[in-house]
């Protein structure tokens, strides 16, 4: 979580850019989500200040932060945070993307941790300027600080009151000390007005009637628009191509080979089609005839990779965890139990598909890109065009959903690229099969589980070996050589009482990019974990719930596995049992179901949260159907309830496209699927009731875009294998696995 940093008033700024008076606040968030893991993240120390509130004469008080709008609703959340600790409307707050200067600011959004990161630097930013202005106004007015207080973005004192706007106590404020952020007096929590009502978010009327713009509504003088013809085949590269019939059609301009390898790139670059529009560069490039130098990936297929995991699985992994000796309780066990899960890779499928405008000058350069990473994507054009990086403006535009693919910036790249050949502003815009066939996909995944019941029905051993494509081993040979714990995330941090566990992992190979996909590892790691405790509940002869409640034990704190998190953010067993209770007290989970239907639940901690479900199915043959979610969530308290809800009624939704759609599969190096006719997501009139239960809390808020991605696959199965007596434990879920 972020920390403030005491305030030296040597670092307080009085004045605005321009000179014009301004009380401006800086505090310091916390760095970009997977700082550790992209190439670019070097650990550097941070400037003292990277966010900033500013208050001017005419009432406007602006946010200044690095938090990138892809549909979460930070730009909501964050200002009702701020407006909170000022005392005023938050509809007063107006947020301003920070400009993409590293020297100062650290943009990135990610991780789930925009709200998380930024509670206690905003409560504490909008206090310290709330203190300021209230002892401004008890100056001109001669009286105790203790005489006046902030409300409604005034200063009031006595009876009658008498009052001063914000704007009129600017200037007077500019002058005083700069209050010790850390210790600055937080408003009493019984006394929130803002934070915690469920508020209407401010970009629902622009993103309803089209006046929003996202990236793929920039416009630039002169612009011209270009698309990519990539070697389909991973790391395959051009060997030659012929552009007679592309320049022929109408509306080309050019046509070139771009080299995009180097950092942030999926493929080795392409041919770019160049046109007056869109629809002149995509027919130009269906007219280009290109010959691809394929390269060893060619012979990857899934079939392929399925083979390596087998072989992968068929000896011992690498120990990652390992306490008490798992494998001898297994080996004397007479009630026993083994079982093998597994993941394909999936896409991101973004609504918007991938794109970005880049101009590329002489002596500088401009860009409108819709990023989760803004710094990486000024890095890369500043490499394209060798230019400083300061002399690479990024203008970080709305986006149609990021869930981890917009922290990449391969389409960065080529944009840059094209542009800087061009000597032209270019969109370099993605169709949904570029965005479908060189994604950075969710790892695929082979675990194999084993347990072990005593005669008490405890769980005596736990072993869970895992073989997959890691995110760590595509951006770097350590990540290569130490892949493991980050493929396993919370699950490796088990919440059930067991005294011998062992964690083992072995790296499979693949050419396949990946990365960061909603949750990220905890979406394998969920669906594996809560399917085999399911499974060792219906061995043991108990109700699930009463399973999991009886061996996540009595309250406790239990740190979380692996180097260095030992002291971070424990799970709280009281919370997670919570959850739990909750979920299966509003889905009705004692109540019997008809024949043909089945409950299903399933609890996981991930991203500081604690989330459950609770999904009820009817299945006949080898059809079955979700009727109903039930979630329930402690995310520590909720800054916008009504927000909160959204983003788990999102993630359900996500994650229920993953578990019960199509899968991205390889043939012969290529991705197979292209469009929704093949990759399909679901449909409005195929989406369940979802229901979404807040846990009251007065805990810090925590992550809540991805936390509900692990707990719907599991459900959903957990409640098949009750409704059928099948077990699915293959995703997603095909007819012959219910039948």
């Amino acid at each position: 979580m972020a920390t403030a940093p005491v305030v030296n008033r040597r670092d307080f700024l009085k004045r605005g850019a321009a000179g014009g008076a301004a009380l401006i606040v800086g505090f310091h968030l916390a760095p970009r989500a997977f700082a550790d893991q992209a190439k670019d993240q070097e650990e550097k120390t941070p400037n003292p200040f990277d966010a900033w509130v500013r208050i001017t004469p005419d009432d406007r008080v602006t946010l200044v932060l690095g938090k990138s709008e892809m549909g979460q609703g930070v730009f909501t959340a964050l200002p009702m945070i701020l407006a909170e600790e000022l005392s005023l409307d938050w509809k007063q707050v107006h947020v301003e993307q920070a400009p993409t200067n590293p020297k100062i600011y650290d943009l990135g959004t990610g991780g789930s941790g925009s709200v998380a990161g930024s509670w206690l630097p905003l409560r504490q930013a909008g206090a310290a300027a709330r203190e300021m202005l209230i002892a401004a106004a008890a100056k001109r007015w001669e009286v105790g600080t203790d005489t006046c207080k902030a409300k409604n973005g005034f200063v009031v004192h006595g009876h009658p009151e008498r009052s001063l706007r914000y704007g009129e106590l600017v200037v007077d404020a500019a002058k005083l000390p700069v209050p010790n952020l850390n210790k600055v007096p937080l408003k009493n929590a019984d006394d929130f007005t803002i934070v915690g009502r469920d508020t209407h978010r401010l970009d629902t009327a622009l993103k309803s009637t089209g006046k929003a713009q996202f990236g793929i509504d920039s416009r630039a003088p002169g612009m011209l628009y270009a698309v990519i013809a990539r070697c389909p085949v991973f790391e395959g590269k051009v060997a030659s191509f012929d552009a007679g019939k592309a320049r022929a059609v109408a509306g080309v301009r050019d046509v070139f080979e771009i080299k995009t390898s180097g950092r942030g790139a999926s493929t080795t670059g392409g041919v770019a089609v160049l046109a007056d529009n869109s629809w002149a560069a995509i027919q130009g490039r269906k007219a280009l005839e290109v010959k691809w130098e394929e390269g060893a990936a060619a012979n990857e297929s899934s079939e392929e990779l399925r083979s390596q995991f087998l072989a992968n699985a068929s000896k011992p992994g690498g120990v990652l965890r390992s306490e008490g000796d798992a494998d001898a309780v297994l080996r004397a066990a007479s009630k026993k139990l083994e079982a093998i899960y597994e993941l394909p890779f999936a896409a991101h499928v973004c609504m918007e598909p991938m794109n970005c405008t880049v101009h590329i000058r002489p002596d500088s350069a401009e860009a409108w890109v819709p990023s989760q990473g803004p710094q990486w994507a000024q890095a890369v054009i500043a490499e394209a065009a060798k230019l400083p990086p300061e002399k690479v403006t990024v203008h970080t535009t709305l986006m149609g959903g990021g869930f981890g693919r917009r922290y990449q910036a391969d389409f960065v790249m080529e944009a840059a690229e094209v542009a800087k050949i061009s000597g032209k502003p270019v969109m370099v815009l993605w169709t949904r099969e570029d965005d479908m066939q060189h994604d950075f996909y969710r790892p695929a995944s082979y675990h194999r589980l084993e347990g072990a019941l005593d005669g008490e029905g405890k769980l005596a051993a736990w072993k869970h070996f895992q073989t997959s494509t890691s995110i760590a081993a595509k951006w770097s040979q350590k990540g290569a050589d130490d892949p493991g714990l980050g493929e396993f995330g919370t699950g490796a941090t088990l919440p059930y009482l067991t005294p011998n566990i062992r964690i083992e992992y072995t790296l499979a190979h693949s050419s396949a990019p990946r990365a960061w996909w909603r949750s990220v590892e905890h979406s394998s790691s969920g669906f594996v974990v809560e399917s085999f405790v399911d499974e060792l509940a219906r061995a043991a002869g108990q109700d699930p719930l009463e399973f999991r409640l009886k061996l996540i034990g009595e309250a406790r704190r239990i740190p979380q596995f692996g180097e260095g998190r030992e002291d971070y953010h424990p799970l709280d067993t009281s919370r997670l049992k919570g959850v739990l209770r909750l979920a299966a007290e509003k889905a009705g989970w004692d109540k019997p179901l008809p024949k043909g239907q089945g409950r299903g639940i399933a609890a996981f901690y991930s991203f500081l949260s604690y989330v459950a479900a609770v999904a009820e199915v009817s299945a006949r043959s080898s059809a079955f159907k979700v009727n109903r979610i039930v979630c329930a969530v402690d995310c520590g308290r909720a800054v916008n309830p009504n927000g909160v809800r959204a983003q788990v009624e999102s993630a359900a939704i996500y994650a229920l496209t993953a578990t019960v759609k199509d899968a991205i599969t390889v043939d012969r190096g290529r991705v197979v699927q292209a469009n929704f006719n093949d990759y399909a997501m679901i449909r409005m009139n195929e989406a369940p009731p979802i229901e979404v239960y807040l846990v009251p809390s007065t805990e810090a808020p925590t992550g809540i875009g991805e936390p509900t991605v692990p707990v719907i696959a599991p459900a959903i199965c957990n409640a098949i294998f009750s409704a059928t007596g099948k077990r699915v434990r293959r995703l997603p879920i095909r007819s012959e696995d219910v039948a």
